[in-house]
This record gives structure tokens, sequence and C-alpha cells, in this order.
């Protein structure tokens, strides 16, 4: 009897052993698979997000003269290159520094260049699971670009071209990552309960308070505001610039649902409604209220509508309910509006309503959160996009100051009435067709 006991045992442990060795096999499997779906969804994000700067590109150019194309291009051309090599340098180590942190978690610096963890640390192992440390600086990356961009339209048709792009080495390399750090790097602002889930402060008010101190410094364009009224410069391609606009909201897919940071089902399918319901929201209302305001429906205002949205609820497109996202976007789209006419009156010459899109609904959209999202504190809101704030408008003022005083940011009298895509570049972009007029 004992003999026909052992004998059972032995060939139960002998069929348990594969059975469980498949279930090891079959997790891992499944681990490996959800890690690989994680990723490739991250780096198709990523890739949307660079398409983005095609949408920039084009919105600048079509809102801006056919004299300065060539300029607008070269510049949202270089601020991508700017943008990637100034953080794989030093701009991903400040922004994520890890356990290196200085005093009160303000500043952290992880050392200079990229330094992926050897092994799975890096791959497999790395944040979790979900995808690689080179996935994460990719996507990161693409970001950081975005910040200088976003200058670029407030600046145009007036700024030497050297000048701007060693502002955005600068800015991009410091203030964007430095600030960035405070929430996305688990910093001051990270304990506190700050909530910016894609970036409507950390990206867009950033870029904004930038391009708010570039304008301020520069001027207004020859011919803007004549015997104190205020003249309109029309763009020269509105097709162009209704093209950029729905670039750019294609990339909102990627810039809003890459930052679930995985391929969560229904995390990434939430975050793409309320995003694209804030931007649908956002056109009928700058539709409406500049229709009201101006008497015709204005084409450029209900772009700037439709961007206004995907601005503000960028920073709660997580955690908005579908109700309020449409608030939210109804709000921004109006917002925008009110500030591009406000922003005219004060003379403060932006040719594509940067600052009323970025900073504008960049802030609304920040503070929004802390106003519906019953878990999120408005004062730390508050809190967070003052510091930001302040930190960034100082900054721009700062290294724009220093650039005027050195190496001059505006072009002649001459080289503006001409063009810049003669004056800097020696090329047309309409080659036959160039106007020298202030118009």
């Amino acid at each position: 009897m004992k003999k026909i006991i052992t004998a059972i045992l032995v060939i139960s442990a002998v069929a348990v052993l594969p059975l469980n060795a498949a279930d090891t096999a079959s997790s891992a499997s499944a681990d490996s698979a959800m890690f690989a779906i994680n990723n490739l969804w991250i780096v198709i994000a990523a890739a949307l997000v660079f398409i983005m700067h095609l949408g920039f590109a084009a919105l600048e150019t079509g809102l801006t003269r056919a004299k300065n194309t060539v300029n607008i291009l070269f510049k949202n051309t270089a601020v991508v290159a700017i943008g990637l090599i100034s953080y794989a340098a030093i701009g991903f180590s400040l922004m994520y520094p890890g356990e290196s942190w200085s005093i009160l978690k303000i500043i952290g610096f992880k050392g200079f260049g990229l330094s992926c963890p050897p092994g799975e640390a890096g791959l497999a192992g790395y944040a979790a699971g979900q995808y690689t440390y080179w996935t994460e600086f990719l996507f990161q990356g693409m970001f950081a670009a975005t910040a200088a961009t976003i200058v670029s339209g407030a600046v145009a048709e007036r700024i030497k071209l050297g000048s701007f792009l060693i502002f955005s080495a600068v800015y991009v390399s410091f203030v964007y990552p430095v600030t960035g750090s405070w929430g996305w790097g688990k910093g001051w602002l990270y304990d506190l309960g700050f909530h910016d889930f894609a970036g409507s402060t950390f990206v867009h008010s950033v870029g904004g308070w930038a391009a708010l101190a570039g304008i301020v410094v520069l001027g207004p364009r020859l011919g803007k505001y004549v015997n104190g009224q205020c003249r309109p410069i029309p763009g020269h391609s509105l097709p162009l610039a209704a093209i950029g606009v729905f670039l750019l909201w294609l990339g909102w897919f990627g810039f809003n649902g890459g930052s679930v940071l995985s391929a969560d089902p229904a995390k990434i399918s939430y975050v793409l409604v309320t995003t694209t319901l804030a931007a649908a929201s956002g056109i009928l209302s700058s539709m409406l209220i500049s229709w009201l305001i101006q008497k015709k429906p204005d084409l450029s205002m209900v772009l700037n509508g439709c961007l206004a949205g995907l601005v503000a609820v960028t920073a709660g497109a997580d955690v908005f309910s579908v109700q309020t996202a449409i608030f939210v976007g109804l709000f921004a789209g109006a917002l925008v509006v009110l500030a591009v006419l406000i922003i005219d009156k004060l003379k403060l010459d932006d040719p594509v309503g940067a600052v009323s899109v970025h900073l504008v609904n960049g802030i609304w959209g920040t503070l929004a959160v802390g106003l519906f999202v019953d878990r999120i504190s408005f004062t730390t809101q508050l809190l967070g996009v003052s510091a930001i704030g302040t930190v960034s408008i100082v900054s721009a003022l700062a290294i724009f100051l220093v650039l005027k005083y050195t190496c001059g940011i505006r072009v002649g009298a001459d080289e503006e009435m001409r063009g810049l895509d003669i004056g800097e570049h020696g090329m047309e972009a309409y080659s036959g067709f160039q106007i020298f007029t202030l118009q």
C-alpha cells in the first residue's frame, strides 16, 4: 500500500510540474507582449507629436506674409534639431534627475548626455516594464522641441534668425526641463499634488510666457500700429493655416494619448474622446463669439479656437468628465477670441495668436483641473501656474535682453520691409512673386 501511495504522489508531482512551467511561461509571454504593445504605442505617439512640428510650420507660414515664408520654415526645421540635441545633451537629465535632487527638489541633474541603464534595466526592466529608456527619451524629446516652436510664431517677421536659434537652445536646454522636473520629474510640485497630465502648463504656458517676453522685447512689426490705430496684417495663405491646424489636431492624439504612458485601451480611448470633444467645442464657441463681435465668421479665430480647446484640455484630459471637457473647450474657444482682441488693444504684436492660444489657455486648462476635479486642489494648481510662470517669464526676458544688448535681436527696417526670406536667406519661397511692401 505504501508503494502505491508513493507512486501516486510521484506521478502527481510529475504531472503538475509542466503545468506550473506552462503557467510561468504564459505569464512571461503575456508580460513580454504587453511590454511590446506599450512600447510600440508610445513610439507611434512620439511620431504623431513629431508631425505637430509640420503643423506648426504650416500654421505659422499661412498666418504670416509670403515674403517671410522661407524664414518661418527654416526656424521650424532648426528648432526640432536644436530641441532634440539639447534635450539629449542636458535637458533630459535635468527634467528626470531621479535621486539627484538638490535641496527642496527644485533642481536636479543626473549628468551630461543620455545614460541608459545597462541590460534589462534600460529595456523591459525600465519604468515597471511599460516602455524602454530610449522610448521615454524619444517621446519627451518631441515635447521639448514644441516649447520653442510656440515662440517662433509670436516673434515672426522681425527677429534675427541667429538670435532666435540661440534663445531656443538656451530655453529648451535649461528653463523647460527645470520647470518640467517640478512635476513630471517628481519634484516639489509633484509632492504637493499638482496635476498637469500632458502639458497645458509644462509645455504650452512655458512656451507662451517665452512668446510674451519676445513680443515685449522685440516690439511690433512695422506698420502694425500707426497713429494709435491697429492695422491688420493678414497672412498670405489661410488654406495652409487650416492644413496646419488639422495636422496639429491629429498630432494631439499622440500628445495626449501617448501621455497615458501605456497602451491601456480604456485610458487611451477616454483621453482621446475628451481631447477631441474639447477641440470641437473650442471651434464652435470661437465661431459664435467672433461672429457676434466682428459681425463676420473669422476663419483664423476658429482655427485658434480649435487649438485653444486642445491646449486647455491637455492638463486634465485624463480626469475631466466628458461634460467638463466640453465646457473647458467651449470656454477656451471664447477666451482665445477675447484674448486676441485684448492683446491687439495692448499693442502687443502676435502674428499667429500664440500667447492667446498657448499661454492664456494653458493657464485656464490647468486651473480648470482644480476647479472641476474634486481630489485636486485649486490652490496647488494656482501655485504651480504662478511658480512656473514667474520662472519662465523672468528667464525668457533675461535671455532676450542679453541677446538684444549683445548681438541684437531685431532685423533692420529695410530688411523687414523687403522680407526676411531675401534678407536672412537670400532666397524666395515663391520665386518671382515677391512684393516689397509693408503689407
